[in-house]
């Protein structure tokens, strides 16, 4: 065959080849182009953008004056595309580690980095920024890819254990799961915002290139009725007096009586919400509304407000006070020994006598007396709005036994809350008039408008007259020859009255011998009244009591909070009150 004929053979099988490649191209563009263009114009978008989460950062917790008690701070989350980092995963680990501490888990963080088939993982997510910034300099340092990270927030609790169990805290997840956090988590937490763009194959974004943005919207803030500087005196204070009395745990609550609002609320102990120190299931429940007690003698303003009310008592009402008494065969005596007294109804407060207070309130029957304690908010809840509030424990009168009726009227035989009894002791200190207590008092968004959150309006519980008859009657406690002189302040005509109980062992529902709950509740300046406090101690020293232990604590704190708020001495000292007669 001639070289001619040979080189014109080649160049027909070679141009068949050509042919047929471009016809395989074709078809193949054809079906690109023609039946799968949707399909693939959709996975070039996707493999050419990427999104970016704009998180939005959770609405601050601030004090009556606007100071932060909780707020949102920069934080950053770690990421990684294992894609890139298998090969170096141990390297990129022991840096991680080295600069993250137990903040990230070395052998864990291993396999997130080696993940098969994918090309995201989060390792470690809101640490603050200088930290993140540190461990990932220290990456790039060693010439290691794929490690990334995202923006985020981090919750700050400035005061650290400042009204800890009041504001509660958020989880992992930025979810509210206890206090204001909790009650309040769906205004708090904002809506997250996005933008969508498209990149190139190198990850970088491409300039005017078409992008997505949806908008961020923060979470808005909301404004409590809290004394910041009111509340860090009283923790202390009462951190001191749950230490000195070698207590279980403390309460001291002060409440505005014209408004109800809470400007104080401590506990102790407590727990730190910025360091996430102390959580234990004690320390982290909020006893001012969920734990459940008997109040002893404080009760006691109540049974004689409701007499009162009724006229059957003025504070100079003369009263038999036998030297105990016997009722369906269980003795009831006084704290002290005596013989038979003659009391004044003034004199059975002074001195809380509980037989004074059974002989008084035999008056009442047992629908009419549970009805009063009812309309006092006992066994309902305070509407402080505050999450896992106790509604206590108020059997119902028809099953009231003669005993029950006894012990109930000086404070035994019924569990309350220390919200309960500020509200119902705040509706003498009101004359009369009982309002539901609060904590929050505006939500504000982003733009500074505030919104008030309404408060259920006040409503009469017993007259002015009757109210103005136990304030007088509470006047004679703080007196010199009353239970608690250490309550009275200088200058201010002070009210109140104490209260010891026997604690109830939960385990077995019975009283416990020589373990109490003491207490001091009282209101300043008595004749034109402002604040109350009331100071709660469980299982105190053996024989402390709340005149003597509660008392001082309400003193120091009431007058901080007379002078906080500039609130005028009394114009007159508090009247003489006959505690005896003849």
């Amino acid at each position: 065959m001639s070289p001619r004929h040979l080189t014109r053979r080649r160049l027909h099988w070679c141009t068949v080849v050509v042919l047929v490649i471009f016809t395989l191209f074709g078809a193949r563009l054809f079906q690109i182009q023609g039946i799968d263009a949707s399909a693939y114009a959709a996975m070039s978008v996707q493999a050419g953008t990427a999104t970016r989460i704009d998180p939005a950062p959770r609405g601050a917790i601030l004090d009556r004056n606007g100071q932060n008690l909780a707020t949102s701070v920069d934080g950053v989350t770690i990421t990684a595309d294992p894609s890139m980092t298998a090969p170096h995963a141990p390297q990129i680990a022991r840096i991680l580690r080295e600069e993250l501490g137990d903040s990230i888990d070395y052998f864990d963080t291993i396999d997130k980095l080696r993940t098969p088939k994918s090309r995201f993982v989060y390792l470690v997510r809101d640490l603050p920024k200088w930290t993140a910034d540190k461990a990932i300099d220290a990456i790039d340092k060693a010439e290691l890819t794929g490690v990334f990270t995202e923006k985020g927030t981090l919750r700050s609790y400035p005061g650290g254990r400042l009204a800890a169990n009041l504001l509660g805290y958020v989880n992992g997840a930025g979810k509210g799961v206890a206090g204001l956090e909790q009650q309040y988590d769906k205004i708090l937490t904002g809506k997250d915002g996005s933008s969508t763009y498209e990149v190139s194959p190198t990850g970088q974004r491409i300039p005017m290139a078409d992008s997505t943005v949806t908008k961020m919207v923060p979470g808005k803030d909301v404004k409590t009725t809290i004394d910041r500087d009111l509340q860090w005196f009283s923790d202390q204070r009462l951190v001191k007096a749950v230490r000195d009395s070698s207590s279980d745990w403390g309460l001291a609550i002060t409440m505005d009586v014209k408004t109800c609002q809470i400007v104080q609320m401590s506990q102790a102990p407590t727990f730190d919400a910025d360091t996430r120190t102390g959580m234990t299931d004690s320390n982290t429940v909020s006893r001012a509304v969920q734990t459940v007690y008997e109040p002893g003698s404080v009760m006691k303003t109540v049974t004689m407000a409701a007499l009162a009310d009724q006229g059957k008592v003025t504070a100079d009402t003369p009263i038999v006070v036998p030297s105990k008494m016997v009722i369906d065969k269980y003795p009831i005596g006084d704290y002290w020994e005596h013989g038979t007294l003659k009391l004044t109804a003034a004199g059975v407060i002074a001195l809380s006598s509980n037989l004074g207070t059974i002989v008084a309130a035999r008056q009442m029957s047992n629908e009419t007396m549970y009805d009063y304690f009812r309309k006092f908010g006992f066994g309902q809840e305070s509407g402080v709005k505050l999450p896992g509030e106790s509604k206590g424990i108020l059997s119902h009168g028809k099953d009231w036994t003669k005993a029950n009726h006894a012990t109930i009227s000086f404070g035994q035989g019924i569990s309350v809350t220390a919200m309960q009894m500020m509200r119902a002791v705040g509706a003498i200190a009101n004359a009369g008039k009982m309002c539901e207590p609060a904590v929050v008092a505006s939500t504000r968004d982003a733009d500074g408008e505030e919104t008030p959150v309404g408060s259920a309006a006040s409503h009469r519980v017993v007259s002015k007259d009757a109210a103005a008859t136990v304030t007088r009657m509470m006047e004679a406690v703080t007196a010199e020859d009353g239970t608690a002189p250490a309550a009275a302040i200088k200058g201010y005509r002070v009210a109140g009255k104490t209260g010891t109980a026997w604690r109830v062992d939960p385990a077995t529902g019975r009283y416990i011998r020589g373990q109490n709950t003491v207490s001091f509740m009282g209101f300043a300046p008595a004749d034109n009244p402002r604040f109350l406090t009331y100071i709660v101690l469980d299982k105190p020293y053996s024989n402390a009591g709340g005149g003597s232990t509660a008392a001082p604590v309400f003193h120091d704190i009431m007058s901080m909070a007379l002078e906080r708020f500039g609130v005028a001495p009394s114009g007159s000292k508090s009247p003489k009150v006959e505690q005896t007669w003849e």
